[in-house]
């Protein structure tokens, strides 16, 4: 089938197969850790510092890591990473077996992945476009990719959802521990020939700012980027919030909390499907437009509902939003960047994209604990909105200027 393409190619096969499972694993833990936190202190406060220390590293050193990576065998250092999450996993996993549910201990297990993620995800990112054997097809395998992320994003919380209510935690840690196994099988199996790197006679920090001012001059690059950073300081860390509307707001336990989080996975995954069915030569900043403005009105709709089945569609409208949103930048900078620039250019998307999230967060934390989580969701739907129409017309402004300038070189050659 068209929309499953890239899965004729054998490295990105095996990444998809062994990733699915993990990522299930990871939701489950991440499930497990929010209500975790918020059962023992019931406090929005913390929830937001949870998501702050486990995101906030790829704020710090995404773009050190893409430079890292574009000097190193992008290979190896996957493996490194997904050796020592597992191994992260485990403690994690011990202390909850062992019943030593000290909350400092978490956020510092938290803070730890987060560093291992900084280099993780932009090295899987970067590493794509080898995994793939046509080129054409790495739209369709970003697609997929994150088709995948959705599914796990909603399998992963609903099963968390029926261990959390029928067993305990222990379990939806120890099964994410366990989940690393098929990651580390499928990477071991993979046959895949990377170009020689290239040992740059520049420091880090120089390809660093190097790195920086590709991305600053490229204004289709730039505006996508900033429009992408106020979403995660914004809109998306609403997310945090939603044990306290599971729990508090609609009177449930944690099977409540895991249909939110699976109604916005639903919807992501419905976005994902129709990403990976795009066409070539597609708009992609139209559909960022139109998932932007679906995403600030989903979750500023989700503030105001005060019946449960509704707010879960308006939680999988979000998904829809939210997913669109991030998948068409992503793909467009992927896609755009020059090679030499890709791992780099990929370091700020998730910089823009993960590092931002955890200020969001800690912001959004904050602000429920002074105006209430119903407030600060409306809140963020509100800013949403106006950052997609400043996004709207700062495009429009570029494309005079773009206009403008082939009329003046048109004249300068007719002269």
């Amino acid at each position: 089938m068209d929309a499953f393409r890239a899965l004729k190619s054998r490295n990105f096969r095996l990444f998809f197969y062994g990733q699915s499972v993990s990522l299930i694993g990871t939701w489950m833990q991440k499930t497990a850790v929010c209500w975790l936190v918020y059962r023992l202190t019931n406090s929005a406060v913390l929830l937001g510092v949870v998501s702050f220390v486990s995101l906030i590293p790829s704020l710090l050193l995404s773009p050190y890591a893409g430079s890292y990576i574009d000097r190193h065998n992008r290979y190896r250092i996957l493996m490194i990473t997904q050796i020592i999450s597992m191994l992260q996993a485990g403690v994690l996993a011990l202390m909850i077996l062992l019943r030593y549910y000290n909350i400092p201990g978490i956020i510092f297990l938290s803070l730890v992945q987060g560093v291992i993620n900084a280099f993780d995800v932009t090295c899987r990112q970067s590493l794509m476009v080898e995994m793939v054997e046509k080129r054409e097809d790495l739209p369709n395998a970003i697609a997929l990719n994150s088709t995948m992320a959705n599914f796990a994003r909603i399998a992963g919380p609903a099963l968390a959802g029926i261990i959390l209510s029928t067993f305990g935690e222990d379990i939806c840690f120890v099964s994410n521990f366990l989940s690393y196994v098929p990651v580390l099988i499928s990477l071991w199996m993979m046959k895949i020939v990377l170009p020689p790197v290239l040992r740059s006679d520049q420091s880090i920090w120089a390809e660093l700012k190097e790195g920086f001012h590709y991305i600053a001059g490229d204004k289709d690059l730039s505006s996508l980027l900033l429009m992408l950073s106020a979403s995660s300081l914004f809109v998306i860390p609403f997310n945090t919030l939603m044990p306290v509307f599971a729990k508090d707001i609609f009177n449930g336990d944690a099977k409540t909390f895991s249909w939110f989080e699976s109604a916005a996975g639903l919807g992501s995954i419905a976005s994902a499907i129709y990403m990976a069915k795009l066409k070539p030569g597609k708009d992609l900043v139209k559909i960022l437009v139109t998932a932007s403005l679906i995403f600030s009105l989903s979750v500023l709709l989700l503030s105001l509902s005060g019946w449960l089945p509704l707010a879960l569609v308006f939680m999988a409208l979000s998904g829809v939003g939210m997913m669109a949103q991030t998948s068409s930048i992503n793909t467009y900078i992927q896609t755009h960047a020059i090679p030499t620039m890709r791992a780099r250019a990929i370091s700020y998307y998730i910089m823009a994209f993960q590092g931002i999230i955890p200020v969001g967060s800690l912001l959004t934390g904050l602000l429920a604990h002074f105006i209430g989580p119903r407030l600060t969701v409306f809140v963020a739907g509100l800013a949403g909105a106006v950052a997609t129409v400043v996004f709207v017309y700062y495009r429009k402004k570029l494309r005079i200027q773009h206009y403008e300038i082939q009329g003046d070189n048109r004249a300068g050659v007719a002269a």
